[in-house]
């Protein structure tokens, strides 16, 4: 207790739009007790359906104001100028930010980082000049300052913590706590086929919503060369996409696989069914030079793919020796791990045994109780 008076812990997840954001706040809602480490309420302030998402719990109050579910601008000058007043109104102790790029002046707070393009080197470049390379600047200065003045900085993972404080500087208090995955990707058992060379099909997968720093048309041109060697392959892209990263996607398609024999887009896949989706793949990979923790990448380990992932951010950190890796700017890179993948059914077999043994270490259970214990230390 707080001088005797119950300990109330506040949640700003306004901002937790992409699946990865949501997966977290559903994960330490769900997962873990609060009640465990002193806490008798947990106010969370979110747009509708993620309050829907949530379970019911004797100890969670949620609050749905009609601003966030309006504009960006609607929501940030809610941020802005109205959050404050609400965690103040029902006596907050302290406020989690569950995105760095808050505008909240709310104090005592925790944050968490969850966006590393920022402060990847060379990541923003790619973006050019336009709108999106200024949002993303603005986003460096708003995380910078929260990170700066908050009581404790959550982290993904070590590569991040690290790479963000080549940035900010050293941060007062700093933690890693890495996300979860889901219980149904656990569940999920692939049998990796002992040998793929004499399959009629070898299915390959990578799971992403196309962004520049994804890489889809150099995976798209490592899997036309595999074919050029008479390899069987075909990759499912399973996300969707817009933007320049979508046109450049599209154009490689079409000059690759005119005719559509071995590319196939999958626009939207429910969580429900991506489980299912991994499993009966035969390898996974994974092209992103930019991550804080790949969530999709945690979810191929999980059901036991073999993978080839890139070598670039926190990736060798996640997977260890569990993978195959390669330059994910490179597509003979990409194509030669891909084939190392084929052809050499021990490294395969071995690699998807240690990607799912590694993903069992990632849990939301963990990472609700050490979030729990983390911000009442801050308090």
């Amino acid at each position: 207790m707080i001088n005797n008076k119950k300990i109330k812990i506040g949640i700003d997840a306004s901002r937790n739009r992409s699946g990865g954001a949501k997966a977290h706040v559903i994960g330490i809602i769900s997962e873990g007790n609060p009640q465990d480490y002193g806490i008798d309420e947990v106010h969370i302030w979110a747009f509708k359906s993620l309050l829907d998402s949530l379970p019911d719990q004797p100890w969670l109050i949620k609050h749905n104001p009609e601003d966030l579910e309006s504009s960006l601008f609607t929501q940030i000058f809610w941020q802005c100028f109205k959050l404050e007043k609400e965690a103040k109104k029902n006596e907050i102790d302290i406020l989690f930010a569950t995105d760095a790029s808050t505008f909240s002046s709310f104090s005592p707070m925790v944050v968490m980082s969850q966006d590393l393009i920022q402060y990847e080197p060379g990541i923003m470049k790619i973006y050019g000049w336009g709108i999106s390379r200024l949002s993303n600047f603005m986003k460096l200065v708003f995380q910078n300052k929260a990170m700066r003045q908050a009581k404790g900085v959550i982290f993904l993972t070590k590569y991040s913590m690290n790479t963000v404080q080549v940035v900010t500087g050293n941060i007062n208090s700093a933690v890693v706590i890495p996300h979860g995955v889901g219980k149904s990707f656990k569940d999920e058992m692939h049998c990796p086929k002992e040998n793929l060379t004499n399959q009629k099909t070898i299915k390959c997968i990578y799971v992403s919503n196309t962004e520049m720093y994804k890489h889809q048309w150099n995976v798209v041109k490592a899997i036309a060369t595999l074919r050029r060697k008479n390899m069987p392959v075909e990759l499912v892209l399973a996300g969707g996409g817009t933007g320049e990263s979508r046109k450049l996607l599209d154009e490689e398609i079409q000059k690759s696989d005119p005719n559509n024999e071995f590319v196939k887009i999958l626009e939207f896949v429910t969580p429900s069914e991506m489980p299912k989706l991994l499993s009966n793949s035969d390898i996974s990979i994974f092209a992103s030079s930019c991550e804080n923790l790949p969530v999709t990448l945690l979810e191929s380990m999980a059901v036991g793919l073999p993978i080839a992932s890139s070598d670039r951010g926190p990736m060798p950190e996640v997977l260890k020796e569990g993978g195959v890796y390669f330059n994910p700017m490179d597509p003979d890179s990409i194509a030669s791990a891909v084939e190392k993948l084929i052809k050499n059914d021990a490294t395969r077999l071995m690699n998807a045994k240690r990607a799912k043994e590694l993903a069992l270490e990632y849990s939301w259970n963990s990472c609700s109780n050490k979030t729990w214990d983390y911000l009442v230390k801050h308090i």
